[in-house]
């Protein structure tokens, strides 16, 4: 009977470190979307990415390169190569200059003039490389909205 014991605490000790975490890296799909965008006096946008990085180690943000909508509109490409390595589980901004198609500008004109938010579609490529590991691209394909920003004239969030 003390043998069986010990052979069933002997069984039970090498399940729980079958099933414990290893510790290991986790690379994982990064996102992208708009913290805010700001139109200057010249109808230009300066576009604040939030780039994200749900992977367990580091990650450098090498090229963007990302068609926008606007309420359904084409509102041109953004496309950046920040260099910026994001540590693991963190999120951190890139700043893109965008001249604006004719459509998207006069959308976010309305959205400003109006009060009203806007709803936006980013779809394309993210270049990353993890640490210690070959670079590697993923697809965006997201959706979101911004709303104008009280007090802050021009200033989408």
């Amino acid at each position: 009977m003390h043998s069986s014991k010990l052979l069933a605490i002997v069984a039970l000790a090498l399940v729980l470190a079958a099933c414990s975490s290893t510790g290991g890296k986790r690379v994982s799909e990064p996102a992208a979307s708009i913290q805010q965008l700001t139109v200057d006096a010249r109808g230009n946008w300066q576009v604040q990415l939030r780039l994200q990085n749900y992977s367990s180690m580091a990650m450098r943000f090498d090229a963007i390169d990302l068609a926008l909508e606007v309420n359904g509109q084409p509102a041109g490409h953004l496309k950046a190569s920040p260099a910026l390595s994001i540590p693991g589980e963190s999120a951190d901004l890139a700043t893109v200059s965008h001249s604006p198609d004719g459509t998207g500008r006069l959308v976010v004109a309305d959205s400003l003039a109006s009060g009203q938010g806007i709803n936006y579609t980013l779809k394309g490529d993210v270049q990353v490389t993890p640490d210690g590991s070959k670079s590697r691209s993923y697809t965006i394909d997201g959706k979101n909205q911004l709303n104008p920003v009280p007090g802050l004239p021009g200033v989408l969030r």
